[in-house]
């Protein structure tokens, strides 16, 4: 597909975001806390529609307990598109046995090799996402 023949950017719906939240291995979180921004990525798991993932204690949590509004973004591609989706919400640790049983079903393995013992889910207040297609031919 050359650059006239694309179609303009398509929003993507709440499913198909939750979709795509669902199968993507790893995604970013952006927080704030003293007038510093910060991005940590994460390996992270959908429990229906939240975002679940593993973490240990330090900046990021800290971050997470100072203010607890934070955004979440994963993007791919492949051979004819590519997308972006951004959910925006609310970060709480939780430790209570149950959720924590719950939590490690959904199969969250960080890459990192530190210990990750605290988990922290993130309940949306938005999601949006968009997918485009990818220029194929030589550009101009």
């Amino acid at each position: 597909m050359t650059e006239t023949e694309r179609q303009p950017s398509r929003q993507l719906t709440e499913d198909e975001c939750w979709g795509l939240l669902s199968r993507a291995p790893y995604g970013r979180i952006a927080s704030s806390a003293a007038g510093e921004i910060d991005i940590f990525p994460v390996n992270h798991r959908t429990d229906g529609h939240s975002i679940v993932f593993r973490t240990s204690a330090g900046r990021k949590l800290v971050e997470l307990t100072i203010r607890n509004s934070v955004a979440f973004e994963i993007d791919g591609h492949d051979d004819r598109e590519a997308f972006s989706v951004v959910v925006k919400g609310i970060a709480e640790e939780f430790d209570r046995d149950a959720e924590v049983r719950d939590a490690e079903r959904l199969g969250v393995h960080p890459w990192a090799p530190e210990e990750k013992d605290r988990w922290v889910r993130i309940t949306p207040t938005s999601v949006q996402g968009r997918v485009f297609d990818l220029v194929t031919g030589p550009s101009s």
